[in-house]
């Protein structure tokens, strides 16, 4: 038996106006995307913004279905989209922003395990990390520099 630690360094900005200036404003389209979220089950509202190679800024929120697995987490319809409109074109960062309806939500949130895998595919395709920032409604933003720093397992296609 042989025993593996694996570890990441992520960067800790105290709030939003720490983050650097093109950061920021990709910061600003996720909160406005979340305020779009259809989330009448959870009360819970996400928020992606994705800034590709090209300057284009994609945007996704959370959308709810009545039937839980139908619905989309912000992080996939963004990246879905992304890929769909601009399917040659790098990702290069991530913005996240997460807000309940039910409480304050001053943590850092990060993507869900579907949406990590999803973020990773893309990674894999583009053969480069995807800078990704995450927050909850106001505080503190981490920052990873790549979804293997979230999750350093990844499946990808090597498998199959």
């Amino acid at each position: 038996m042989k025993k593996i630690t694996i570890s990441a360094d992520l960067v800790v900005y105290e709030n939003n106006a720490e983050l650097p200036d093109d950061v920021q404003k990709l910061m600003q389209e996720a909160i406005d995307a979340r305020e779009k979220s259809y989330s009448p089950y959870s009360q819970f509202k996400v928020g992606a913004a994705i800034l590709l190679e090209n300057g284009e800024v994609v945007t996704g929120s959370n959308q709810e279905n009545a039937s839980y697995p139908a619905g989309l987490c912000a992080e996939r319809t963004a990246i879905f989209y992304a890929g769909a409109k601009y399917p040659n074109t790098r990702i290069l960062k991530m913005a996240l922003t997460a807000r309940s309806e039910k409480q304050e939500v001053a943590v850092p949130t990060p993507p869900c395990g579907s949406c990590r895998q999803a973020i990773a595919e893309y990674e894999v395709k583009q053969d480069q990390p995807i800078e990704i920032f995450f927050m909850g409604e106001k505080g503190k933003v981490v920052k990873a520099q790549s979804v293997s720093d979230l999750l350093p397992l990844i499946f990808d296609s090597t498998y199959l």
